[in-house]
């Protein structure tokens, strides 16, 4: 009888990822069976090779004269550990075939955008389970390598496999949920982005710019919400517009005058959404994402045209 083949999307990180190696079981809610299975490996660390000595095609010119007590080799790189990921479809194929048909039909942007998901629901789950602060979800745009492929049961319990090919880099749209479609930007416009981060950047290093208080919890509520935890984005969108609004205002940005009063008239539908999202409320548990999403949608709209006016 041929062994069963397990599909599966790899990924490895230049860090740990926080909980420890092993294989995980990830189920839906009020449903018994397991959705995925996702195995966490520490591969050995290494040291970057070339690393002793001065960098090969120094001038020797700035070497001349110069006492051999008092040349330094340079230090060599820490040593890294990388996290390997494999998150495993827990249903398996009897033939190559379909193994190779899953292969041809695989679009590197949702399918990897839902791996990813996966991976980032158990380091959700391992960061509130261990009390750590400092455990965080992942995007795969910070990953080394991404892989898809297929191996048998023992295989790829272990993160390796009998067929696999790597897959391109995709950035994902933040505003839209880690398991749904993504887009990779235009150079044009991954270059025009990056310049204006990197201006906010440079202000807020000099001190001559500072944070609002708005924008972390803006983050923080678009983070939940793409991962689907609509209750906890609710809850911070709602204090986000509670302070956006006052701080927006005492810019006296004329500018921003109407995206402020638009931001204003949506404090009330979210406040709703947040009480609802409160134990023991009066209200409907039921959180209505899309009213969050219209207002968190509008909220960084206002945000972007703070730090870049003309781009809403």
């Amino acid at each position: 009888m041929p062994e069963q083949l397990f599909l599966f999307i790899q990924m490895e990180f230049p860090w740990a990822l926080g909980p420890p190696d092993g294989r995980y079981l990830l189920r839906a809610p009020r449903d018994a069976e397991p959705e995925h299975v996702v195995v966490l490996n520490t591969l050995a660390a290494q040291r970057s090779a070339g690393a002793r000595g001065a960098p090969r095609g120094r001038p020797r010119r700035l070497l001349r004269n110069r006492p051999a007590a008092r040349t330094q080799a340079t230090p060599e790189p820490a040593a890294v550990a990388t996290a390997r990921a494999t998150i495993v479809d827990p249903v398996s194929v009897s033939a190559e075939r379909q193994a190779r048909a899953w292969m041809s039909e695989l679009d590197p942007g949702r399918d990897v955008g839902a791996a990813v998901a996966v991976l980032n629901r158990l380091l959700h789950s391992h960061r509130i389970a261990s009390a750590d602060p400092y455990i965080h979800e992942v995007s795969p745009i910070q990953a080394l390598v991404i892989r898809a492929g297929w191996g048998e049961g023992e295989q790829v319990a272990y993160g390796r496999w009998l067929h696999a090919r790597e897959l391109p880099a995709v950035a994902l749209d933040a505003r839209r949920p880690t398991g749904a479609s993504a887009k990779r930007r235009l150079p044009g416009a991954r270059r025009t982005a990056a310049l204006r981060p990197e201006e906010r950047l440079a202000e807020m290093l000099a001190a001559r710019g500072q944070a609002l208080l708005c924008e972390e919890l803006t983050l923080r509520a678009r983070l939940d919400l793409n991962h689907g935890r609509s209750a906890h984005a609710a809850i911070e969108l709602d204090r986000a517009l509670a302070v956006a609004v006052p701080e927006l205002r005492a810019e006296g940005r004329h500018d921003l005058a109407l995206r402020i009063d638009e931001l204003d008239q949506l404090r009330a539908g979210v406040s709703r959404q947040a009480q609802a999202a409160m134990p023991g409320g009066e209200l409907s548990p039921e959180i209505e994402a899309d009213v969050v999403r219209h207002a968190l949608e509008r909220l960084e709209a206002a945000l972007r045209a703070r730090t870049a006016p003309g781009l809403g």
